[in-house]
């Protein structure tokens, strides 16, 4: 006969009559109770379990309680009232210790199926950079900062007036042919014309008309003209203008402030060199050189050739520059014959290509991934 047939059964049917039988029967329930305990190995079974033994209409100890306890003689009843207390103590503590031990378990078991394992290496994601356009105008812009300008931008959309008539370039003069380009369609009756400007010149007039001398201000920024695309043109690249106006600006402060400039960007082995020019709204004009970056300005390559870069002359051309012809101050309502200053205008991908030996200037504007990356 089993326990629980046992427990079904009053002390009387099972023969009991003196309190030293108590003891076995108990000892058995205890020994049956801790046999099943292993068998509650997640939340559910515990459940089945707990009720089981501590249901209160059918639990084993409910059952002891009725068959045993309750019709026992009262010589009997203290022997199984003990052994009860002592009984129940035992399952209670053991249920709650099982159901702990599930919790921990379910608990680890959700942490090694949610672990991360940092020695894993994560996921890479890539990040971007400044464009090398981007990179040049910075280093461009924080070698004029240095020495006192500020830097301003204005609109790539202009009119006639800032892009040409203010700075000394009237409707019919001969420079307009190659820079008269991209005029923007507008509807009847606008007030007049707008265009893509030609060069970012335009915020230098705009800058004079809000402020009075001293002036130092560079202007980068995007321009537009009608060039057919190769290796060294495009309808749209970038310059960087410069504008310095105060009542004691000469030519020397002209030419240091470039050669500086040009050190700076390029090294201080470098040498610079000024040619006589024409631009309309500066007088007198240069054209300002650089001895070859890439041959040390001999004109021989390192293979003993004549270098490509500078066809043997060994200088290359940067840009051009010249102090500020009298007739541009007009527009702007200074006084020519008080102050006085200098201008210059430099294309960005130009200087771009010749610091980092770069042949074609389409390649700034392809977005190639193997370039740029590159330039990081």
């Amino acid at each position: 006969m089993t326990s629980s047939d046992k427990t079904s059964r009053t002390l009387a049917d099972l023969g009991v009559a003196q309190p030293a039988g108590v003891a076995p029967l108990f000892a058995e329930v205890r020994a049956s109770f801790d046999a099943a305990a292993s068998t509650a190995q997640d939340e559910a079974s515990w459940k089945l379990f707990r009720d089981a033994w501590l249901g209160r209409k059918s639990g084993v100890l409910t059952l002891i309680t009725d068959n045993w306890l309750k019709p026992a003689s009262p010589e009997l009843k203290r022997a199984v009232g003990a052994s009860l207390n002592e009984l129940r103590a035992h399952v209670e503590s053991q249920i709650e210790a099982r159901r702990a031990a599930i919790e921990a378990g379910a608990e680890t078991a959700a942490l090694t199926r949610e672990r991360v394992d940092l020695s894993l290496p994560g996921v890479v994601r890539p990040i971007g950079s400044h464009h090398l356009l981007r990179q040049v105008t910075q280093q461009i812009e924080d070698i004029f900062v240095s020495i006192g300008f500020s830097v301003v931008e204005g609109p790539e959309i202009e009119t006639p007036y800032y892009n040409f008539e203010a700075l000394n370039i009237p409707e019919h003069h001969p420079v307009r042919d190659d820079m008269d380009t991209f005029y923007i369609e507008l509807p009847k009756g606008a007030p007049g014309q707008l265009l893509l400007r030609t060069h970012t010149s335009p915020m230098q007039i705009r800058t004079m008309e809000q402020r009075k001398p001293p002036v130092r201000v560079i202007v980068p920024g995007k321009v537009y003209r009608r060039d057919n695309p190769d290796a060294t043109h495009s309808f749209a690249f970038h310059q960087v203008e410069g504008l310095a106006v105060d009542t004691d600006i000469t030519f020397c402060d002209f030419t240091g402030t470039i050669d500086y400039f040009v050190k700076q960007f390029f090294g201080p082995s470098v040498t610079t060199r000024f040619r006589p020019s024409y631009f309309p709204f500066t007088e007198p004009s240069v054209e300002f050189d650089v001895s070859c970056i890439f041959c040390g300005g001999s004109g021989t390559a390192a293979s003993g050739g004549t270098c490509s870069k500078c066809k043997g002359a060994g200088w290359i051309e940067l840009f051009g520059a010249g102090m500020v012809d009298p007739a541009v101050y007009g527009f702007v309502g200074y006084d020519a014959k008080k102050v006085n200053g200098f201008a210059f205008g430099m294309g960005i991908d130009r200087l771009a290509m010749l610091k980092h030996g770069i042949d074609d200037l389409q390649v700034f504007f392809q977005n190639d991934v193997r370039f740029l990356r590159q330039f990081p």
